[in-house]
């Protein structure tokens, strides 16, 4: 499955990007698309078989990608 993750900052955006990295995840980062919106303006996106789950501090969302567009997953408060 893909995901779309977004964030309030540019900084936990490449935190977040990093880390999937690391665990061997395929992940890009990229301008969020514009169905969605960001406070950043970039978000992560993720092909993994469930949704990321590491550190949300500064998770804004997380969207699955759907035929036509994006099915919300999670939304901070």
């Amino acid at each position: 499955m893909v995901y779309i993750a977004t964030f309030f900052t540019h900084y936990g955006a490449m935190s977040f990007h990093r880390e999937q990295k690391r665990q061997g995840l395929a992940a890009q980062m990229m301008p969020v698309p514009r169905a969605l919106s960001a406070s950043c303006g970039v978000c992560v996106r993720v092909e993994q078989p469930e949704p990321p789950r590491q550190d949300l501090t500064d998770l804004e969302g997380i969207y699955e990608e759907v035929e036509g567009g994006y099915r919300p997953i999670y939304q901070a408060e």
